[in-house]
């Protein structure tokens, strides 16, 4: 008897009206796809889902049995998958800006949860309980982010433009506190003398593979590079990029690539598009566009090299590697069909010139299938609903 598996590949999704879809994003080698289905939905009509806006959502990281869950409704819900329903949740005062829990933590099961109190605080998934906090900030916490390389190594950023490094087996202080200006501000800007890492808010951070840099982005429009053994500012010379949000903005880094990219959305309404900047050099490589309104949320797969994006259109996209050559035939030869059936042969015309940004045009218009953005729309998408009140 042949026994034949199947992978599943899941991506977990949260709106702003308190929504939870999972979907299936798996696509097996050689076969196109163009829509993903949903596998899973913590519908609106749901006693259990978030009562206002998701902003966190992260999957338990040792298997996909559990995942959690954080918004503005000041909760954390750690969430049974194969149920949809809650496990625990926990209550904190102020809402719930962002959470995260460690990648490879082995000694430790700790959720890391940024809320409007100028405090992080800790919950210990085996007691259930709030451990203890870390007290550093002036301000609101906007993001938390473990070190993917030591498990006791946590990175918070705050509206007081700080970043702060611990280490939470002592959290009576920061091991680091990180200075845009490696401790000698300039003149003119002297009234910046306390160690600040953006002049405003700091709402996203992201660790590189090996956890040796820290990239961070804050309302200021500005990006940085740091190294987390000394706390200096690389001083990699960004591009600006529109950063409007007043919440924790989450964008990606890659990893087992030839470079370290860093996927970075820029918040603009009238272009909305994503950067992929290089992370040492800063250089903008290219860019990503096929949103229709402004980003909040890009995340990297490491495993397949595929980008996530979502954004306020309330499209989810899966941007895919270039294509070979071959590749690119196969796609053209599928656009000349699809074409054919609904204007004349002459009309028809392709032009396989590849763009700056990597993408063909079809009649002037970009076709990405590079960067061949599959949408996914929560709203159209088949599913299974978890209304369960038993």
């Amino acid at each position: 008897m042949n026994c034949v598996s199947r992978i599943l590949v899941c991506l977990l999704a949260g709106g702003g009206d308190g929504f939870i879809i999972i979907y299936d994003v798996f696509r097996p080698i050689g076969k196109e796809r163009y829509t993903f289905p949903s596998v899973g939905t913590i519908a609106l009509n749901n006693r259990h889902r978030h009562k206002f806006s998701v902003e966190t959502v992260l999957w338990y990281p040792l298997d996909t049995g559990l995942f959690t869950s954080s918004g503005t409704d000041c909760l954390l819900k750690v969430w049974d998958t194969n149920r949809l329903k809650p496990a625990d949740e926990y209550q904190f005062s102020g809402l719930v800006n962002s959470h995260h829990m460690s990648p490879i933590a082995t000694k430790h099961c700790l959720i890391a949860v940024a809320t409007n109190s100028s405090t992080v605080k800790l919950v210990d998934l085996k007691s259930g309980s709030s451990t203890h906090s870390l007290k550093g900030h002036d301000t609101s916490v906007f993001v938390v982010k473990w070190s993917p390389h030591n498990e006791f190594t946590l990175a918070t950023g705050g509206g007081d433009g700080k970043i702060m490094l611990w280490d939470i087996r002592n959290a009576k202080g920061s091991l680091i506190q990180f200075d845009k200006y490696n401790g000698t501000p300039p003149q003119e800007n002297f009234e910046h003398s306390s160690c600040i890492a953006h002049n405003i808010a700091v709402n996203g951070l992201q660790f590189s593979a090996d956890g040796l840099y820290l990239v961070s982005c804050g309302n200021d429009n500005a990006l940085h590079l740091w190294d987390t053994t000394t706390g200096r500012n690389v001083g990699v010379n960004y591009i600006s990029v529109s950063n409007r949000s007043k919440k924790s903005l989450q964008f990606a880094v890659s990893s087992a690539c030839n470079r370290d990219l860093v996927f970075m959305p820029n918040d603009t309404k009238r272009n909305p598009c994503i950067h992929a900047l290089d992370m040492m050099s800063g250089k903008n490589l290219y860019t990503l566009t096929g949103h229709y309104s402004s980003m909040n949320c890009c995340l990297f797969h490491p495993d397949f090299h595929e980008l996530y994006s979502a954004g306020m259109d309330r499209n989810i996209l899966v941007w895919t590697p270039k294509l070979d050559d071959t590749g690119y035939s196969s796609l053209t030869r599928k656009i000349k069909r699809a074409i054919r059936k609904t204007t004349s042969a002459s009309e028809c015309k392709i032009d396989r010139k590849v763009s700056e940004n990597g993408a063909m045009k079809f009649n002037g218009a970009e076709v990405k299938d590079l960067l061949s953005p599959v949408a996914v729309n929560p709203l159209t998408a088949d599913s299974w609903s978890s209304d369960e009140d038993g």
